[in-house]
């Protein structure tokens, strides 16, 4: 009697994981039962349950199901003959396609058909089973269709004909075309699994039988068997098609073989058996980039790119055309899935009838036992199914929209992020900006209450208002920022293909709410339209606050936006920031957009959790409205075998019901992030063709009468420019911003033309930026770029720009990484590597944009005289910018000179006097040796490399969690904690309540008879105070659930707003040396992807975590209490889990790490691209870097296709992790003296006493024994960056400056870099960050430094990095922040 009881009230609810039933009324059933010792009234059949039908018919129906679907296959393939498949229903990448084009090359010979003809054999064999068995007399015609299942399996499987008549006849009788089955054939293995079913039952059907038909039975169950484990055997891929390159299953994997994903059986593929080898191997050790396998062949980014880039319309209409198969996919798994929920709980009522029918036959409750056993099997397998096509879906979809980014970034014009209506904007902004404080960030917890209190008020006010006016949009869309760039490829890319994760939902919940609708008509009637009516209005609200949350939503990621591009700014200049001791004030500006954005944040989860909360509660008072209708409305009473199934599909029903909204909301931020991608491809690209005149194949320019203009503006940069290059040296001069770097971006296409005749070379073209773009690579791949390497060429070209001796100072020569951007070498190695690039290049056109001016005069004069002189030039046609005319007057065909915007061709005699003699260029190349040994003084150190991004080995440790719950404030946690077990309690109480409330009609005359309930009437005698007490549980329940979610979102707040701002402290007085060897995507990388991360669900992971553990120990003790020897089996099922789970775990996590590793240099390649993309256009390698980011998403995406997302709570705590590793950066010494308010005068001498100076602990010294004074006033050359001396003293005006006040040192003495980062804003805010100084002050200062430029105003509009200057312009602003700040001490970089 107990293990039936165990049975009705355990493994009921256990069968059910897909709905949310009540399991606690089964606990409180079975505590019941063991102090009553009987079996309660609770699990009687209602009358939801199918009417039972005859024996007969039931088993008949059983049978007739292979048949059945044999008939759909037939069907199925016969309709392929008359209707051919839109292209989006085959693979979107096929392997067969270039497989066959190899087998034919290559005339490899086919594989013999030993497994077709034994699966032929087999199914004759059981075909003639079947036949012999519909010969005996039987009372029913159940072999009738299993004959017919086998003769449908037969057909198609015969053996290919001799001659192709016979074939076609058969093809025309059967209208089906099938090929011989060297693959498995899922369609006569699903038959076969359907005969082995139904043949399943009918054996313990009829298991005490000892006829003859039992003994075929038996037969043919086992021939059955033998069918579907040879197809489980049998590969998926087409055995004719080489394997070289694919791992074996179960080998050690390999990073040089792809996944075994592509030589797998059907039955590896169904248990995923072949992830054992890689899970082995992460148990023992941290698993590292050799130890994963590729990508498999359908999931190469290389094929997918070429075949997505071809498919036309709209972003959603490719990724419905790439992964249409996925979807259809999903879409069948989801009706499988919802019809194997709903059929458990019916089988299972079966089950239990017949077990309480003592004159039933034992063989009827084994055949719903068996039949409810592979109802499981099947929804467990479809979903795995589901699992791997939602996943191949979004990691597809994803690696498809990467691409497409980057491919669009590479082709899109490159227009300014800000028009010139927006300068007065731009200039209230950075104003406002500047007031912000980094205390400015509410600390307290009452201000935390503050900022939820005006949410809501604006919530509120939002809601009484007409919800159909939109905010007005700008009517001109701006061009995407670096932030937004960003933002893009990390966030919204993973909105839209994450949504392949709810796309079979998008079929089961609809189907499941049909179904639902109709088990709860079946059981309570008319009353549950009744209760239909809390959803509609719930519905109504929630349309409401849905339209206000995507409104924030936009608002928000607008602000991320921002956010990001301060960030990446402020990232890629923290050294200059850091020089002139601007960084605090950076920090608080980005806090400022950083509090915007969780301001934002907390609005959009408070709507998120209303919509929920709305949900919640009308899915609570929906049993409440129905049992309303059915007891006070019907008349009915309220048994407990109405109120419990009615409860049991209620849930089904509310788990549909809630599921919708969320379905509704995250489609609605997909289709945002689609809008915003949408928006981003539809800018425009770069064209060619628009300038079009004649773009001939030969190296020929001309300009006649021709116009160009900035892209976005109208207003023309050049005017009427009428010029002819020729073959040689052509040399532009011209003053600051006259246009001279503006003619050589129209000769590149850059500008926009705007009238004129136009002749440009289709051809690559060897182009020098005046500021020199390199990659973090080696020198030699820097000079090669993509150019396959001629040593010869290559180390005349060495020769040519001054390079030899440089190389000779490296430990590595030409090999030497120069780091990010070339931040290992100084600045005129920079320019001569950007140089030795543009003349290594095969291209017959070169344009040299000012690449003298960062090198010294005699260093010039060797370039100008053995690189544009030498045989490196002959039969190039060479366009250098340079203000060095004098120099290069020699060299120079023709002359042209550039005054504000138009350009003319100078007269010999118009140009300075100065010529290169004979004895001269003599004296030149004798000294060229001492000339290039002193050039090689610009190298500060001899090697120069960036550190692996570093990676924790083993579990995430108990430190990382507790500084995410400090981060969080304890008092926080723990009144989360306490709502978590209010939320349990109540839950458990309104269980009890229904319990005793159906109880109570078994005593009609007196009170319940439950003691938590006795002062209740009965409820045949007044129904109203337990529909009353029903009703308030549900309100308690929508309450605490919503006080819970709102002190998630404040942990996450406070949690995300800390650790952020401890972050960037931590980044912000690092060591300089941390930047030298940190790559900025990398940080961009843990400041974007992993802060997400912190800002994400992980409180709703740790409060799973806790519900599902308080939910596991309650029943292991109501187990424990009832049948105690059961729960033997649940501690061995428990720690079989464990054991499971933490063989997976470190694999997982190994995967995990490697996972953000490797997004790093996808976000460096999009950073770096940036930058240098004119150069990329201009040498014509964007098919390169192109591949380039093709490789690196997959070596990205292998790590995320391997790691699936079991154990979500440890993976997100990897991000954490990775975070809490930069709040212990090292940190610059603070100093500890503070000088005083006149230091230094400007009297004081600067000393070096015996100096030693090294970059890093492991490089040589850069400056060795240093002994020089520089007297006050004096005008003197330094070299070289700011670092603490390793030994001996620097002294400004006697004091020591290792000991002062960094801060207070960087605030009072100036330092001019090189390249002048300009920042997004105003001039006034460029030079004047904190707003100290008057517009009238910044006014006279730019008087006296930029006299030329009247124009300039303290208002005028900067772009990011100021490319709407010119280099020299930048040069300007740059003295005039040193003029502004009036310091004694003035340190210029050349």
């Amino acid at each position: 009697m107990a293990d039936q009881i165990l049975f009705n009230e355990l493994v009921l609810p256990l069968g059910q994981p897909f709905s949310r039933v009540d399991t606690d009324f089964y606990l409180a059933s079975v505590v019941e039962v063991s102090r009553n010792g009987s079996s309660p009234s609770t699990m009687q059949p209602s009358s939801f349950v199918l009417d039972q039908s005859t024996n007969t018919s039931n088993i008949l129906l059983i049978a007739s199901a292979p048949a059945l679907l044999a008939l759909c296959f037939l069907l199925l393939r016969a309709f392929q003959h008359v209707w051919r498949r839109p292209p989006w229903l085959y693979r979107f990448v096929d392997e067969r396609t270039e497989g066959q084009k190899l087998l034919i090359r290559d005339g490899v010979k086919k594989i013999s058909l030993h497994l077709p003809k034994s699966l032929f054999l087999l199914c004759i064999l059981g075909l003639i089973t079947q036949v012999i068995a519909s010969l005996f007399p039987s009372h029913d015609l159940i072999p009738l269709p299993r004959t017919f299942a086998w003769v449908i399996q037969t057909l198609p499987l015969r053996p290919p004909c001799r001659h192709a008549e016979n074939y076609l006849q058969a093809v025309t009788v059967l209208l089906v075309a099938v090929d011989r089955p060297r693959t498995a054939p899922i369609a006569i293995l699903a038959i076969a699994c359907g005969l082995l079913s139904s043949q399943l039952v009918l054996y313990f059907y009829d298991a005490h039988s000892q006829t003859p038909v039992q003994v075929l039975r038996t037969c043919e169950l086992g021939i059955a068997l033998l069918l579907v484990f040879h197809i489980l055997r049998m590969p998926l891929r087409d055995p004719n098609l080489p394997n070289d390159g694919i791992s074996p299953a179960f080998e050690k994997p390999r990073h040089s073989l792809r996944s075994p994903e592509d030589s797998l059986t059907l039955w590896q593929f169904m248990t995923v058996s072949w992830m054992s080898s890689l899970m082995s191997v992460g148990s023992q050790r941290q698993l590292n980039d050799e130890d994963v396998w590729q990508l498999s062949f359908e999931f190469q980014h290389r094929l997918l790119h070429q075949k997505f880039r071809q498919l036309r319309g709209s972003v959603v209409r490719r990724l419905f055309q790439a992964n249409g198969i996925d979807l259809l996919i999903l879409s069948s798994l989801g009706v499988v899935a919802a019809l194997s929920e709903f059929a458990v709980p019916v089988l299972l009522q079966q089950l239990l009838r017949s077990m309480q029918d003592v004159s039933a036959p034992r063989s009827k409750a084994m055949v719903f036992a068996v039949l409810s056993l592979l109802v499981r099997l099947v929804a467990c397998q479809s979903s795995v199914f589901n699992s791997w096509f939602s996943r191949r879906g979004y990691e597809r979809s994803r690696g498809e929209m990467i691409t497409m980014l980057y491919e669009k970034t590479l082709s899109r014009k490159i227009v300014g992020e800000s028009t010139p209506s927006e300068q007065q904007a731009s200039a209230d902004g950075e104003h406002d900006g500047a007031r912000v404080d980094s205390d400015a960030v509410p600390e307290t917890t009452k201000s935390h209450f503050k900022d939820i209190q005006g949410v809501f008020r604006k919530i509120g006010r939002l809601l009484i208002q007409k919800t159909g006016k939109s905010p007005a949009k700008l009517d001109v869309k701006q061009p995407a920022s670096i932030g937004k760039i960003y933002n893009l490829m990390r966030n919204d890319v993973y909105e839209v293909s994450q949504r392949f994760w709810e796309f079979q939902s998008l079929i089961r919940v609809p189907l499941d709410l049909i179904l639902s609708v109709i088990l709860v008509w079946k059981v309570i009637g008319w009353p549950c339209l009744f209760a239909m009516m809390t959803i509609v209005i719930a519905q109504s609200i929630n349309a409401i606050l849905t339209r206000i949350l995507l409104c924030y939503e936009r608002k928000r990621r607008a602000v991320t936006d921002g956010k990001l591009k301060k960030v990446t700014e402020y990232v890629s200049a923290i050294r200059i920031l850091r020089w002139y001791g601007w960084q605090d004030f950076w920090q608080a500006k980005i806090m400022h957009a950083r509090q915007e954005e969780l301001r934002l944040f907390v609005i959009t989860g408070l709507l998120r959790e209303m919509i929920n909360v709305t949900n919640h509660l009308a899915n609570d008072m929906f049993p409440v409205a129905a049992f309303f209708a059915y007891t006070i409305l019907a008349g009915r009473p309220l048994r407990i075998d109405i109120a419990f199934p009615a409860l049991q599909l209620l849930s089904m029903l509310e788990d549909s019901l809630l599921e919708i909204p969320r379905l509704i909301t995250v489609l609605l931020n997909a289709k945002i992030a689609v809008d915003r991608i949408e928006d981003y491809m539809g800018e425009p690209d770069k064209d060619d063709t628009a300038i079009g005149s004649e773009l001939r194949e030969r190296s020929h320019i001309k300009l006649q009468d021709a116009s160009f203009a900035w892209p976005g503006t109208s207003h023309r940069v050049l005017r009427n420019i009428s010029l002819e290059f020729p073959i040689g040296v052509t040399v532009v001069c011209g003053k600051v911003a006259a246009g001279k770097t503006a003619l050589l971006q129209a000769l590149l296409g850059e500008l926009e033309w705007q009238g004129g005749h136009v002749v440009l070379p289709k051809e690559t073209v060897g182009y020098c930026a005046q500021t020199p773009w390199l990659q973090s690579m080696s020198i030699r791949d820097n000079i090669l770029f993509t150019s396959p390497h001629d040593e010869v060429r290559f180390r005349r070209v060495l020769e040519a720009c001054a390079l030899t001796p440089d190389l000779a100072t490296f430990k590595d020569r030409d090999l030497t990484n120069i780091g990010e951007n070339g931040v290992g070498l100084s600045g005129g190695q920079k320019a001569r590597v950007a140089l030795a690039r543009a003349m290594y290049s095969p291209a017959k056109i070169l344009y040299l944009d000012d690449p003298l001016s960062a090198l010294d005069h005699q260093t010039a004069e060797i370039i100008v005289r053995k690189c544009l002189c030498g045989p490196l030039v002959e039969g190039r046609t060479i366009i250098l910018v340079t203000h060095r005319t004098a120099l290069c007057r020699t060299v120079a065909k023709q002359v042209v000179e550039v005054v504000k915007g138009n350009a003319r061709v100078l007269n010999w005699d118009e140009l300075p006097a100065r010529d290169f003699s004979a004895a001269e260029a003599e004296e030149l190349a004798g000294q060229s040796q001492h000339d290039q040994d002193q050039g090689s003084n610009e190298a500060p150190e001899a090697e120069k490399f960036m550190d692996d991004e570093k990676r924790v080995d083993g579990g995430v440790k108990a430190t990382i969690y507790w500084e995410y719950v400090k981060a969080g404030k304890l008092k926080w946690w723990a009144i989360l904690l306490v709502v978590i077990a209010l939320r349990r309690f109540v839950r458990i109480l309104e269980t009890w309540f229904l319990k005793s409330w159906g109880e109570a009609y078994d005593r009609p005359h007196i009170r319940a008879a439950s003691g938590l309930f006795d002062g209740l009437p009965s409820p045949e005698l007044n129904v109203r105070p337990w529909l009353l007490g029903l009703l308030l549980l549900a309100i308690v329940r929508a309450a605490v659930f919503w006080v819970s979610q709102c002190v998630s979102i404040v942990i996450v707040y406070i949690a995300g707003r800390r650790m952020f701002k401890d972050v960037m402290n931590r980044v912000s007085h690092a060591t300089f040396r941390f930047y030298d060897v940190t790559p900025v995507g990398r940080l961009m990388n843990r400041l974007t992807s992993d802060i997400g991360t912190v800002d994400g669900n992980i409180t709703d992971q740790f409060e799973g975590v806790v519900t599902l553990s308080i939910g596991w120990l309650a029943s292991i003790v109501v187990i424990a209490s009832v049948t105690p020897i059961f729960l033997v089996f649940s501690l061995a099922l428990t720690a079989l889990f464990v054991l499971i789970f933490l063989r997976f775990l470190p694999t997982s996590q190994s995967l995990r790490r490697l996972e953000m590793v490797s997004l790093s240099p996808l976000m460096s390649n999009f950073g770096a691209l940036l930058d240098g993309l004119t150069t990329v256009r201009a040498f014509r390698v964007q098919s390169s870097f192109q591949d380039r980011l093709i490789a690196v998403t997959d070596a990205f995406q292998k790590m995320d296709h391997f790691y699936w997302r079991y154990g979500q709570l440890q993976m997100d705590f990897v991000s954490v992790e990775r975070v809490v590793e930069l709040l212990h950066l090292e940190q610059e010494p603070l100093g500890v003296v503070d000088p005083p308010a006149w230091w230094p005068s400007f009297n004081g001498d600067i000393v070096f006493e015996n100096v030693t100076i090294r970059y890093a602990p492991h490089l040589d010294p850069s400056l060795n024994n240093i002994c020089v004074r520089i007297p006050a006033g004096s005008t003197t050359a330094l070299l070289g960056r700011t670092v603490k001396p390793e030994t001996g003293r620097i002294l400004i005006d006697n004091i020591d400056i290792s000991t002062v006040n960094t801060q207070i040192l960087r605030d009072r003495i100036t330092f001019i870099p090189q390249d002048p980062h300009l920042f997004p804003g105003t001039l006034h805010s460029n030079l004047d960050p904190h707003l100290s100084h008057s517009s009238a002050e910044i006014s006279t200062i730019l008087s006296l430094v930029a006299p030329a430029h009247k124009d300039w105003t303290p208002d005028t509009h900067i772009e990011v990095g100021g490319k709407n200057l010119s280099q020299g312009q930048r040069q300007l602003v740059g003295l005039a922040r040193a003029v502004l700040r009036r310091s004694a001490v003035v340190v210029m970089d050349e």
